[in-house]
């Protein structure tokens, strides 16, 4: 397969320190790639340094074919962004910011009406074209994120936590809306603090802590890996969490337990290794 993003031994210092150190992973075209990480683990400046916004101080990025260094001009291009921070104009109406956007990246007007309205149906904000952004709900706005990083057909997108802040509704229409864009081929990496939302989405994931990776791979790998089986014990305001590699073993191993109170089993998920990997939440 056709690989859409590389790092090597990338590196970024800031004050000496390394905010990322020899990070090295790839994406292959058409991957959903979920990055993991708690706060101050590193994911920001990579998404910075792979949306060409932070030069890495070593190592080589390279994404759709171009050196993020070398290249800046044909990776963006080639790249689509949506930030956590709503970055859309609130005193343009919907189509003046597609508008805008179209004209930055020299779309031709023909083309460029087509696409927008093409884009905004897509966000289901057709009906929405002529309102000032900042007469929209926080959804709507990161719909019309997502539709103006799509205008000039990237090959790649970032989506760092694009639905941080929203509703439970607003979240799975814009889990469907990623998911199809990635069924039709795109390939996006995605940053989130909300685990539900990698198990649903990605196909591999990738977890930082420190500035490092310190696994990749699928949910599935993770959980053979770490432990399909869990069995929990309320420890007073806590739990314990020991992991077994089968539910099967984990039962075995309650029902051997002279005194069960407090304790439950129950199959491993994303955040139990996300914990046990780290030693903490995400938040």
């Amino acid at each position: 397969m056709t690989v859409a993003v590389s790092l090597q031994n990338v590196y970024k210092h800031y004050n000496k320190m390394p905010v990322v150190n020899n990070l090295s992973f790839q994406i292959e075209a058409g991957e959903m790639f979920g990055l993991l990480g708690p706060n101050g683990a590193g994911k920001s400046t990579t998404i910075r340094m792979l949306t060409t916004l932070t030069r890495p101080s070593q190592g080589e990025i390279w994404v759709a074919g171009y050196h993020v260094v070398n290249q800046r001009s044909q990776v963006k291009q080639r790249i689509g962004v949506v930030l956590q921070q709503t970055s859309v104009d609130n005193d343009l109406s919907v189509w003046e910011n597609m508008e805008f956007h179209g004209r930055l990246h020299h779309i031709p007007r023909s083309q460029r009406q087509q696409d927008i309205d093409r884009w905004l149906d897509y966000v289901d904000l057709a009906d929405r074209r002529d309102d000032r952004v900042k007469t929209l709900s926080g959804g709507m706005k990161r719909r019309l994120q997502i539709a103006r990083a799509l205008l000039h057909q990237p090959d790649v997108l970032f989506l760092d936590e694009p639905t941080v802040g929203l509703d439970p509704q607003t979240r799975r229409r814009l889990w469907e809306i990623i998911r199809d864009l990635n069924q039709q081929g795109m390939t996006i990496l995605l940053t989130t603090h909300y685990m539900d939302e990698v198990e649903y989405l990605c196909d591999r994931i990738g977890i930082m802590d420190n500035g490092k990776l310190i696994e990749l791979g699928t949910l599935q790998e993770f959980r053979q890996k770490h432990g399909e089986g869990l069995v929990m014990k309320q420890m007073q305001d806590r739990w314990d969490y020991k992991f077994f590699p089968t539910l099967e073993d984990a039962n075995r191993y309650l029902d051997h337990q002279p005194d069960k109170t407090g304790m439950m089993v129950r199959p491993s998920n994303l955040e139990d290794i996300f914990v046990e990997l780290t030693g903490r939440n995400l938040d």
